[in-house]
């Protein structure tokens, strides 16, 4: 049964990563109910199948021996509109359970007692839209900072720095220019961030120190600064990340 998504009291999404191995194999519960003022937030994920890896093997992926988590409280309602429009963009499959593959299902309850079960066709979006929420959990717990990417192009002329400032808790994106700061549309950042998580970034010439020579250069987060055309390569030769990743950049100027 399809709900009306303005009616929508409650969400519940359920993900099994699937077939993907440990370390990086995991299952997660997002329970969200919209109240005024606030999101009730319910928040467990779990990493499948470790007790056939050495601690050495754990840690060499970058993980650590507790990576389960567990969250109970609020999240500001800022999430509700994205997900009651996920929801009514949706369509459904007739499948009601998932595969060996894994994925997301849905759970949806109304003002009026009705509910509904199922697993939708859109699986990236549903995928990608509870990953974000995940990260304003993660924020609002004082988990994780607000992350920060950093650009830098400095020609023989000029020297121009980009700071983001991702809010995930309030969604909200600060634009900071040779420091002019200014908020940012939401939905078009995460395309502009969508393109620099593509490329493969060589953290054996990376530097933790400001650039100053000639070149463009980002930091993804980490406080690392990788040069570009020096251990930044495109991973599908078929799409350049790295053009689309400048392109986003300049086109900030016109802000």
């Amino acid at each position: 049964m399809l709900l009306k998504s303005d009616d929508i009291k409650r969400i519940e999404i359920d993900f099994d990563s699937g077939m993907i191995p440990p370390p990086f194999s995991h299952v997660f519960k997002l329970k969200i109910s919209f109240e005024k003022g606030f999101i009730n937030t319910q928040f467990t994920i779990h990493y499948t199948d470790r007790e056939e890896l050495m601690e050495e093997e754990i840690f060499a992926e970058g993980f650590t021996l507790d990576d389960d988590y567990n969250f109970i409280g609020e999240v500001p309602t800022a999430w509700e509109q994205p997900f009651k429009s996920l929801y009514a963009q949706t369509k459904w499959s007739n499948k009601r359970e998932l595969d060996e593959n894994g994925g997301v299902k849905v759970f949806a309850k109304d003002i009026h007692g009705k509910i509904s079960r199922s697993i939708p066709t859109n699986q990236e979006e549903w995928h990608m839209l509870a990953q974000e929420f995940i990260q304003a959990i993660y924020e609002v717990n004082k988990k994780e900072a607000p992350l920060t990417v950093r650009y830098k192009s400095i020609t023989k002329e000029t020297v121009d720095e980009y700071t983001l400032t991702v809010k995930f808790s309030v969604r909200k994106v600060i634009l900071e220019r040779n420091g002019q700061i200014k908020e940012w549309n939401w939905d078009d950042s995460r395309q502009l961030l969508s393109y620099i998580y593509l490329p493969d970034y060589d953290y054996e010439v990376a530097s933790d120190s400001t650039p100053k020579k000639r070149g463009q250069y980002i930091d993804c987060g980490d406080g690392f600064w990788h040069k570009f055309g020096k251990g930044v390569n495109n991973l599908d030769e078929s799409f350049d990340a790295i053009s689309k990743i400048h392109e986003g950049f300049e086109k900030l100027n016109q802000l």
